[in-house]
């Protein structure tokens, strides 16, 4: 299938790895030009070079971020048509054990974050009649999480403001959407110190038994691969998605049961 995405120019934040390796793997396989992002430079770096796209090393969070990001895309790659806000991350953290600073560190990556790079880039996809925004949020938007309430709220929030964002813009040829994961095979889950080794201590069992507990917990009875989620992502930012607009689609193996 013909997506429409050649030469479209796309930004992929949390991109050197994950969903956001994946998605940008399969945007430059569509033929378009990505400008890949995330802090740790030299592992974006051979990410970027891995999959064939620009890359920019920089902090999502740092409030003068987006401007860097869309003025790169301005300048150097002549405007921008498609904008992936993947960039987050979680601990397993019990809600009495959370801070100020963990509830305000969500808010900001999740929502400040998203809402700055969509506010910075929607109007320059206005002014070319044409753009996709798709942040990635998550099931625990849908369906807290009792491991990480912070993270929860922040990304049911981010579903908001996907919703907010979509209605101002969806007259004017920008379409606004989400994605939300259930628990996904990616670093987050399965590296060193990740939230599977996180779960394992918790439980005291073995990584893999905590994986494999968590996959169980999904009715398809797995994790999802980042691969899995970075379809519906890469459909939803491509001329196929063109009256798909103010949507949160589960990508979730069925772990949200509920129909929205």
């Amino acid at each position: 299938m013909e997506l429409g995405l050649r030469d479209r120019i796309c930004v992929v934040t949390g991109a050197s790895k994950g969903i956001g390796l994946e998605v940008s793997r399969r945007l430059v396989g569509e033929g378009a030009r990505v400008l890949m992002v995330a802090r740790t430079q030299d592992a974006l770096a051979a990410a970027a070079e891995e999959v064939g796209a620009e890359w920019l090393a920089a902090d999502v969070t740092d409030p003068d971020c987006d401007e860097r990001i869309i003025a790169t895309c301005a300048e150097q790659m002549g405007g921008i048509d498609v904008l992936v806000n993947n960039a987050g991350t979680s601990r397993v953290t019990a809600l009495e054990d959370l801070t100020d600073d963990d509830w305000r560190d969500q808010l900001e990556l999740n929502v400040m974050a998203s809402m700055r790079l969509m506010r910075a880039a929607a109007p320059r996809m206005a002014e070319r009649g044409w753009g996709r925004i798709v942040n990635v949020a998550s099931s625990s938007g849908k369906r807290p999480s009792n491991t990480n309430g912070a993270y929860s709220v922040a990304k049911a929030a981010q579903l908001s403001l996907s919703r907010v964002f979509a209605d101002a813009y969806a007259p004017l040829g920008v379409l606004v959407n989400a994605v939300t994961p259930g628990p996904v095979a990616t670093p987050l889950w399965t590296a060193p110190g990740g939230m599977g080794e996180q779960t394992a201590a918790l439980q005291g069992v073995t990584l893999q038994e905590a994986l494999d507990g968590v996959g169980a917990g999904v009715p398809i009875k797995r994790l999802g691969e980042p691969g899995e989620i970075a379809d519906v992502i890469v459909f939803l930012c491509s001329e196929r998605s063109s009256y798909v607009t103010g949507a949160a689609w589960s990508a979730d193996g069925g772990r949200v049961a509920i129909f929205i």
